[in-house]
């Protein structure tokens, strides 16, 4: 076709982000059925289907690289509208922005806070594990991610953060507990540890490494929530392996203590944003990397 018609790669993007054609219709103000006549149309112009009808509902490929770049011209359209309009923004700009749950506990919000009180703008974070967050990027949902892939997609860049290290921990009951005999294969049979999620592989490889275990031979939570890693641990309920930049002062304060103080576990994040990035997502990139290399390295 000689060119895209917005109209269509909107209905797209709103079907995806509201696994509903029912709710695309309404956040559009069209009907259903306009709905699925602007995808259909929108297939017939470039000849290969954008959207797998499964639960959840999908996007193709292609019809990814579609939901990517209408995100990309919205997100420039809001940039640039103010100054051509000489005023104020009346609405809202959306950020969405896709992040470990490490980084979010810990340097972020600070980093951006600035950027967020100066601007009307409404964040929509996106919370994975790092080694999952460039999926984000990838598929449109968001303008940048912090991650571990140092490689940049196609249209991105990327740029190195630093380090975040990991140490594993428990509260002086849970140690006594548990490990008097110390952290091995047979104690840590015994001992619940926390991951983040059913997809979070950090803990599972570490024990897997060191000690042989295999995901199953152990108990293990699963809780979305650095903040919470941190407060299991500190009752005395598991142990985990946190980022020790979020529990410096429980170390100093004794409430927790490091069970294998020789060893640390470093993950090296990235930034990773679209290359054409305007007014506040540039402010926002820019910061990000200012405070990010600070704080890490």
């Amino acid at each position: 076709m000689a060119k895209l018609d917005y109209k269509l790669l909107q209905a797209l993007a709103t079907v995806i982000k509201n696994q509903s054609f029912e709710r695309a219709a309404e956040v559009l103000c069209i009907t259903q059925s306009a709905v699925s006549q602007r995808i259909k149309l929108l297939e017939q112009n470039i000849a290969q289907p954008v959207l797998i009808r499964s639960q959840p509902l999908q996007a193709t490929e292609l019809g990814k690289k579609l939901i990517n770049h209408y995100y990309q011209v919205e997100q420039l359209e809001a940039d640039l509208l103010p100054d051509i309009l000489n005023d104020n923004p009346q609405t809202p700009l959306t950020i969405h922005l896709a992040t470990n749950a490490d980084s979010l506990a810990t340097w972020l919000i600070p980093a951006i806070a600035e950027t967020i009180k100066s601007n009307l703008i409404e964040l929509n974070m996106l919370i994975s594990d790092e080694s999952r967050t460039i999926e984000k990027l990838k598929n449109g949902e968001a303008f940048g991610a912090i991650g571990l892939q140092h490689k940049a997609l196609k249209g991105c860049q990327a740029t190195r953060l630093g380090n975040f290290n990991y140490v594993v921990v428990a509260s002086p009951e849970f140690r006594d507990t548990y490990f008097k005999k110390g952290i091995n294969a047979q104690t840590l049979k015994y001992a619940p540890g926390v991951a983040f999620d059913q997809k979070d592989n950090m803990h599972v490889q570490f024990i897997e490494q060191e000690y042989g275990l295999k995901e199953g031979d152990y108990p293990l939570h699963a809780i979305r929530s650095s903040e919470a890693f941190v407060t299991l641990a500190k009752h005395g309920a598991a142990y985990c392996l946190v980022s020790e930049l979020q529990i410096q002062d429980e170390l100093n304060a004794g409430t927790l203590v490091n069970l294998l103080p020789d060893y640390k576990l470093v993950e090296t994040l990235y930034w990773h944003r679209w290359v054409l990035l305007k007014g506040v997502h540039k402010k926002i990139s820019e910061v990000i990397i200012k405070v990010g290399q600070q704080v890490l390295d």
